[in-house]
């Protein structure tokens, strides 16, 4: 693993504008800096100040410091191209999440744009001003701290992974075979939730109601619903892995089936329960 990149900073440019005032070639200067030649060239010429009076045209470290600091604020990309902020906030009033507008900038040919930076840009000074949060999945007015985000799936074990899913699974050449998910609703509503299934070959969906999100209330749910089926039509059942998912051993143990997950972070993996959502 090489090096980790480290961004220049004030010191850095101190340095830089006293060696090119000094006529240092670049060279030299990146030696100095123990940098690579290319990052002291794009340094000059993305922070150089163009003036028309030639006394204050040159490269500064001040004046290169806040450059840098605007281009990495949140969310600027979009502050910087109109045009491409038009298109994320036409995404998201068309409810797609920021990743499903990154995706589709990434295939249409358009500027690309992270759904990080859209995230940013929702809610940094310009996204508040448009109330730009209301247009997401979950309508938060303040987003929350990226440690403070619940973890999911640490109690599903490696050897459940879908990858040790039997080919037929994935080939919809059997019935019996499920895929799970839990559709949650914003506070308001109250602690209600839905539990949804698909079966994958005949597309057959269930739908109910749960109490609360608990795992041993959702998979009491899904096991009741299950139980009147014929062994034959109740073989299998892919989760993602989210907690509510983790009592997923009553399944197995009473009934018999199959218990797959997704991949971390990868739910597309059960996409016919996804696109019933």
């Amino acid at each position: 693993m090489g090096a980790q990149y480290r961004q220049l900073g004030r010191g850095d440019r101190e340095t830089i504008s006293r060696l090119t005032d000094a006529r240092i070639p670049v060279r030299r200067i990146a030696a100095e800096l123990g940098r690579h030649p290319s990052t002291i060239y794009r340094e000059l010429r993305r922070n150089f100040m163009h003036d028309e009076e030639p006394f204050f045209r040159g490269y500064f470290p001040n004046v290169a410091q806040r450059y840098a600091a605007n281009r990495r604020a949140p969310g600027r990309k979009l502050v910087r191209d109109p045009e491409l902020a038009a298109k994320v906030i036409d995404g998201l009033r068309k409810s797609w999440s920021p990743e499903q507008i990154a995706g589709r900038l990434r295939h249409s040919g358009s500027r690309r744009v992270c759904h990080e930076t859209i995230y940013r840009y929702v809610y940094g000074e310009e996204g508040k001003r448009q109330a730009l949060y209301q247009l997401l999945p979950w309508s938060r007015r303040r987003r929350r701290p990226r440690g403070r985000r619940k973890p999911r799936g640490l109690q599903i074990p490696h050897t459940s992974c879908i990858g040790q899913r039997p080919s037929s699974i994935s080939q919809r050449t059997d019935f019996g075979h499920w895929e799970g998910d839990l559709v949650i609703f914003r506070k308001q509503f109250g602690k209600s939730n839905l539990t949804s299934m698909v079966e994958r070959k005949s597309r057959f969906v269930m739908l109910w109601r749960n109490p609360s999100r608990t795992s041993a209330g959702v998979m009491a749910g899904i096991e009741a619903k299950l139980a009147p089926l014929p062994s034959g039509l109740r073989q299998s059942i892919t989760f993602d892995r989210g907690t509510e998912f983790a009592a997923y051993g009553t399944l197995r143990s009473r009934m018999g089936m199959g218990i797959y997950f997704c991949e971390p972070r990868s739910p597309w993996q059960k996409g016919g329960v996804e696109n019933l959502n």
